[in-house]
């Protein structure tokens, strides 16, 4: 006869729904009581262990995966593994700590900022909600540090906290000349909403440029492959027609200056690096004060200033809470003077692809497109085949032709019935290798 099993008792915590929130949690200390914690919207769908990489970062991976063999981590009272998904309004029950000091005082601390750096990144914020925040980028200021860069916007994310117990993060990035629209999330789970609106292409982005001439198509679509340059290390990218990636650029001209210069309106429809630049500097209209792709021809002679004129003046995205997020940012100082050199009115630049048009077509729909497309073309060729000698002739169960019109021409099978404008002209189907 076997042994009676004993089991332990288990102590219960307070009431789940008065705990603290995840994440305010504080770094774990010794304690004899078990703490409980809901998860919030932003957590909801991540991994148990996830969750504890973002909120107790005291408690490692070996730790976690105990707690969950032995039951002493709880999800809504039931066992979990590590690797399980949670939900948001589920409570998790962590029993009490077992840290051990030393590990406690292994946490490197947050650095100190001045409070001129506090006040010059908090001057820069133009948009704040509880995901998102939104600053205008000075230009000269890098979005990420690097080899010899140590000031940047990542290394002034402890000023731009505010009432968050998180470091915004970045989901984009800015080149450090360019200026304008530079967006940053505020918590993990806007941060992952944010970055797969930016990977699908949903985001609208408007930039304003000036560039040396006037291009002589006023609008138009730059389709452009690039790729890196080779021998610069990554640093400049160029035109590839065999090797590079697919970039598209819609540019319009707002205002010219003569043959001088032109105020252009500029929309990426991908995100390579330079994109913009190449893609001007390519047509014979590089940015004014971009010596890197447009050498000396980059600059104008007189008041203009050198400094590079590429402004991020407009974002447009998917907000995580309600409505779309829709910011401009204002021009900085040296592009303010130029444009006001060259006589140029600011108010006509809001015009530029103002039309909000359909939302993005997500990769789905994009296939169902492509499908319906291929579908459509099958119909228009059901009922012709080639004979030997190359002559058309209808089989199946195609229409009979009808009587032609008098005057008109012979009829085309499959021809189009409109006329194709050049900004209407169908994309050319690269052919495969």
């Amino acid at each position: 006869m076997k042994p009676p099993v004993r089991k332990a008792p288990i102590r219960r915590a307070g009431p789940a729904r008065t705990a603290a929130a995840p994440t305010a949690a504080a770094p774990l200390q010794s304690s004899s009581e078990a703490r409980q914690f809901t998860i919030d919207t932003d957590d909801d769908g991540i991994r148990l262990d996830r969750w504890f990489h973002r909120h107790l970062p005291d408690v490692n991976f070996n730790l976690v995966s105990r707690w969950a063999r032995t039951g002493q981590v709880r999800l809504d009272g039931k066992r979990v593994g590590p690797g399980d998904r949670i939900a948001a309004g589920q409570t998790i029950r962590i029993p009490p700590s077992e840290t051990e000091p030393e590990q406690q005082t292994a946490r490197v601390m947050p650095k100190t900022l001045s409070d001129d750096q506090v006040a010059y990144a908090q001057s820069m914020v133009i948009h704040r909600d509880r995901a998102a925040l939104v600053i205008n980028k000075p230009p000269g200021l890098a979005t990420q540090g690097g080899t010899r860069t140590h000031a940047h916007v990542d290394g002034l994310g402890e000023a731009l906290m505010f009432d968050s117990a998180v470091r915004p993060r970045l989901v984009h990035r800015l080149d450090k000349d360019t200026s304008g629209v530079l967006l940053l999330a505020r918590t993990p789970g806007s941060a992952a909403y944010f970055a797969k609106r930016f990977a699908g292409r949903n985001a609208k982005k408007i930039y304003w440029a000036l560039v040396v001439g006037v291009p002589d198509i006023y609008s138009g679509l730059i389709e452009l492959p690039l790729a890196k340059q080779p021998g610069t290390g990554g640093e400049k990218m160029h035109v590839d027609e065999e090797n590079g990636q697919p970039s598209r650029t819609a540019y319009q001209v707002i205002e010219r200056a003569g043959s001088r210069a032109a105020w252009v309106a500029l929309q990426p429809f991908t995100g390579r690096t330079h994109q913009l630049r190449v893609h001007m500097a390519a047509i014979g209209h590089p940015i004014v004060g971009d010596g890197k792709y447009g050498g000396q021809n980059a600059f104008l002679t007189g008041t203009i200033s050198r400094k590079m004129h590429l402004h991020a003046r407009r974002l447009r995205i998917a907000h995580p809470d309600g409505p779309a997020l829709d910011v401009t940012a204002e021009l900085p100082e040296h592009f303010a003077e130029s444009m006001e050199s060259l006589g140029f009115d600011i108010a006509l630049g809001e015009t530029a692809f103002a039309d909000e048009g359909p939302e993005p077509a997500t990769r789905e729909v994009k296939k169902q497109q492509a499908r319906a497309h291929a579908k459509t073309i099958r119909k228009e060729r059901r009922g012709e085949r080639r004979s030997r000698s190359g002559a058309a002739a209808p089989v199946g169960k195609g229409k009979p032709a009808g009587k032609a019109k008098p005057g008109a021409g012979p009829a085309k099978p499959g021809g189009r019935t409109k006329p194709v404008t050049p900004r209407a002209a169908p994309k050319r189907t690269p052919r495969r290798p």
